[in-house]
């Protein structure tokens, strides 16, 4: 019997628009594998219609909040759909910077130096020494993020501002320069490492990860044959410390300048990464030899409750 598959795109996140790329290219692959595909544009309703569509399963195709940080899978494992990647408790960790760089200490993951407060204390005077960036506790894809210059006298204003929309608690941590770098884990394997860099020559904010050019991607990236081993181990690690399944992606920053510190830290781990045939874990499992239809087909046939 043809298996039916409700895509959960969109939402009620910063990420919306994100999600509905990443959900229409899922369904679309899906749909070409034989599934019977329900596109579902969560709303605030979606306990009720998911109760009433009773799909075979949910792929959770929601980045941001809502959707990625432990609420949508407890609704999930309320109405017993099973569904795709990282169950409750990984996700609700991995979405709290705070949260998730205690476990990732405690697992002997490196992070960088870091401090949580409230974006008012950060706002009025600088709480590390410059440089810094400062970020929402709980947004993805960059959003309210914020690089503080060595010879910025003030920190942001817009922390003070009575539109900021990113939360009013904000996690700031030492600036580590070089490299961005990001390694998928698959079904509890490390695949290849992907170097990213903004086209522009900038950080690796919204729009170099979006628009179209935005960056360039090296895969693999061209490191030491001991640091790139050193980094996929470090993603398993992330991704067992926090009880993540299916499909994570763990961010790094690698400071190997010929004036940098040498530091690798890691900066998130990503537990719904971005699912379009561009995004990064979808081209690290293509150079792995797993096409797009083979890898979104694996996550329905992976996904359960009690993640």
């Amino acid at each position: 019997m043809q298996k039916h598959v409700a895509v959960l795109m969109g939402g009620l996140s910063a990420e919306r628009e994100v999600s509905l790329r990443s959900g229409e290219a899922v369904a679309e692959a899906l749909e070409a594998r034989g599934f019977r595909v329900t596109r579902l544009d969560v709303d605030r309703h979606v306990a009720e219609v998911l109760a009433t569509l009773a799909p075979d399963v949910a792929f959770n195709a929601l980045h941001g909040r809502f959707g990625e940080d432990g609420i949508m899978q407890g609704i999930l494992e309320m109405l017993r759909i099973p569904y795709t990647h990282s169950g409750v408790l990984a996700s609700a960790l991995a979405m709290r910077k705070d949260r998730a760089r205690a476990i990732f200490r405690a697992a002997g993951v490196p992070v960088a130096e870091g401090v949580t407060t409230d974006r008012l204390t950060a706002g009025k005077a600088h709480v590390l020494p410059p440089p810094y960036v400062v970020k929402p506790l709980s947004e993805g894809s960059s959003f309210g993020v914020m690089i503080v210059r060595e010879d910025q006298a003030h920190p942001p204003q817009e922390l003070t501002r009575d539109d900021w929309a990113f939360g009013d608690e904000v996690l700031v941590e030492k600036y580590v320069g070089g490299r961005e770098l990001t390694c998928a884990v698959i079904g509890g394997k490390a695949y290849d490492v992907i170097e990213i860099k903004a086209a522009d020559g900038g950080w690796y904010d919204y729009e170099a990860k979006y628009a179209p050019g935005g960056s360039i991607h090296v895969l693999p990236a061209n490191l030491k044959g001991n640091i790139y081993q050193t980094i996929r181990d470090l993603a398993v690690v992330a991704h067992e410390a926090l009880g993540c399944r299916g499909v994570s992606r763990t961010d790094f920053r690698y400071d190997d300048r010929p004036s940098g510190t040498g530091d690798l830290v890691v900066l998130e781990v990503n537990t719904q990464p971005g699912m379009t045939e561009t995004s990064l874990v979808p081209e690290i499992a293509a150079h792995a030899g797993i096409g797009f239809g083979e890898l979104v087909e694996w996550m329905v046939e992976d996904a359960s409750c009690d993640r």
